[in-house]
């Protein structure tokens, strides 16, 4: 979303409406909160998360919040983002109704319903939605447009996006297995799952050269490469993550960290660029 309000901006600057902005970033982090609610509803709901392995979603198996309680919060998060949309459809047009439905959709059925993170799915689902959809859709609500720039210049931050998940997957790898769940590294098996993890986390680096050189971006959103402290220290955790219990649970944390200072630096030197060069 940062992304894409920047795009935008460079775009249509006399045009940029903050306070909308602002409503995208809220619909954005509440869209997100009602996929992990569900999720956690989803994941105890079908027996999954246990006293074996409750430690990676403790509240629901120790009792601390009730199932119906976590459901109909991420419902709530899903109608207000909702009600949100119909701003956005006022603003900018219905266009954007097709993306909004499929976020709503994509958050909404992750391990509910069709629950398609057993089908092995989540990674390419958070890549498309979160990390190509978001952009555009932040870009087309405040601009009334389409463009491809602000997935191109997403597009690092959509592996990365995707690599949090596969990080996840790989913490969860035995456990999920036990429980029969077919996510994607658990289908692929834990080596190739490791080579995924570390593809998701190293190919954006070199997604943002090629963005700069091919002109989408100004050169200073090489400022990235300054996360690249983080990434060595993601790739040494996770090579001991097999048999390390904390390694493989930094696996998440790790890829987080990464994907957001990565973004953000990103962002910080695409709009340094486009205002001062």
């Amino acid at each position: 979303m940062l992304i894409g309000g920047a795009v935008a901006y460079h775009h249509m600057p006399d045009s940029f409406n903050p306070a909308i902005f602002i409503l995208i970033l809220i619909g954005g982090c509440l869209l997100q909160s009602a996929a992990n609610l569900l999720n956690t509803y989803g994941d105890f709901e079908k027996g999954i998360d246990t006293e074996e392995n409750h430690t990676r979603s403790p509240e629901l198996v120790t009792g601390a919040l009730r199932p119906r309680s976590v459901l109909y919060a991420g419902v709530v998060c899903l109608g207000i983002t909702a009600l949100l949309g119909l701003i956005f459809i006022w603003y900018s047009g219905p266009e954007i109704l097709m993306i909004g439905l499929a976020g709503i959709a994509a958050a909404g059925l992750y391990t509910v319903g069709v629950a398609y993170k057993y089908r092995g799915l989540g990674q390419i689902s958070v890549f498309v939605m979160m990390g190509l959809l978001m952009p555009l859709g932040t870009y087309f609500v405040l601009t009334s447009q389409f463009s491809p720039d602000p997935a191109i210049v997403g597009l690092p931050n959509a592996f990365f996006i995707a690599a949090v998940l596969c990080g996840n997957e790989m913490r969860d790898f035995r456990t999920d297995l036990e429980a029969g769940i077919g996510t994607l590294c658990g289908r692929i098996g834990y080596e190739r799952g490791l080579k995924l993890y570390w593809a998701e986390n190293t190919l954006p680096y070199a997604i943002l050269v090629i963005v700069v050189a091919a002109g989408f971006a100004p050169w200073t959103a090489l400022a990235a490469f300054a996360s690249l402290g983080l990434w060595y220290k993601l790739i040494r955790n996770s090579r001991k993550a097999e048999d390390d219990r904390r390694a493989a649970f930094m696996m998440v944390p790790a890829a987080f960290k990464l994907n957001w200072v990565f973004g953000v630096l990103l962002t910080t030197g695409y709009l340094i660029g486009i205002i001062f060069l």
